[in-house]
């Protein structure tokens, strides 16, 4: 077998560049008042790139202010509009982090507008996710539910475990948020189960046991468990168990900041430009697909 930092290292390598252009790409954010909007702004500019525009709703207080006075930066002569429609050809690209009904809307004038979307909304359910994948035939599309270069490795890494240790072994997923998060289970923790259960050829919709409670019965083998955890001000917080006989494999990530999150879902922005329709995710972004 190849050295396991052979096998992932080229990942690193393969970020994405601004060569395609001439100019650093111009990026617009949906929900730009909110804390993952400020954090974006903060990475959009970190990561040398510009704002190009910057959304609220309508009934937001923020609009009209500055964007980069908003997330602590000084003045940016971007100033926050209420209309999407209005500005969306102000950026190359789009990142939105709101709300699944609003995230919706936003990508219908992008496929409307052939505009490259960073979509990192969380919540969504099967068939609000269908129809954006639906949409995405149309225009470039990155959907992630998390876009931390640590979790999408982590995802590769759990597919080879659970190959090798299931069904023998039993795999239980914890997840743990701050106390403001809505959804349950995470949508990382169900993008873990899904890239074990498609590494086994397993159904999530069918092989998952969330939370448990009363006279369970003993635990079949063939599930995947869901445990959630809500408190304080966990920025996010992932263990997935794999639990053999007289043994235990854990992997687990740790989130310390947003900006991590942030930082990716610019790079995805950065790497989306150009592309053919279609939709992609993080693994695609890094390379970890091939």
């Amino acid at each position: 077998l190849m050295p396991f930092p052979l096998q992932f290292a080229s990942f690193l390598f393969e970020t994405t560049t601004m060569t395609a252009v001439d100019q650093p790409p111009c990026i617009g954010v949906l929900g730009a008042g909110g804390r993952m909007g400020r954090m974006l702004i903060q990475a959009i500019q970190q990561a040398g790139t510009t704002l190009g525009a910057a959304v609220e709703q309508p009934n937001s207080e923020f609009i009209g202010q500055d964007a980069g006075s908003l997330a602590g930066l000084g003045n940016s002569d971007v100033s926050i509009a209420a209309n999407f429609a209005e500005v969306i050809d102000q950026a190359d690209v789009w990142i939105d982090f709101t709300a699944p009904n609003a995230t919706l809307k936003h990508a219908e004038l992008c496929q409307q507008h052939s505009k490259p979307l960073v979509v990192g909304t969380t919540g969504m359910t099967a068939e609000q996710q269908a129809h954006l994948r639906d949409m995405a035939k149309e225009f470039p599309l990155v959907y992630a539910a998390n876009y931390s270069v640590g979790v999408n490795l982590s995802l590769k890494l759990l597919a080879m475990a659970a190959q090798a240790l299931a069904p023998d072994w039993d795999i239980e997923v914890i997840e743990a948020h701050h106390r403001h998060k809505v959804d349950a289970p995470s949508g990382t923790a169900l993008m873990m189960g899904e890239a074990m259960t498609e590494a086994l050829g397993w159904n999530l919709a069918e092989d998952a046991i969330y939370c448990r409670e009363g006279q369970t019965g003993a635990r079949p083998r063939g599930k995947i468990g869901f445990q959630t955890i809500r408190g304080g001000d966990i920025v996010g917080e992932h263990t997935v168990m794999f639990i053999g006989e007289g043994e235990r494999l854990e992997i687990t990530h740790k989130a310390t900041s947003r900006m991590n999150f942030a930082s990716g879902a610019v790079r995805a922005a950065c790497w989306v430009i150009g592309r053919p329709a279609g939709c992609y995710d993080m693994q695609s972004v890094l390379g970890l697909d091939k």
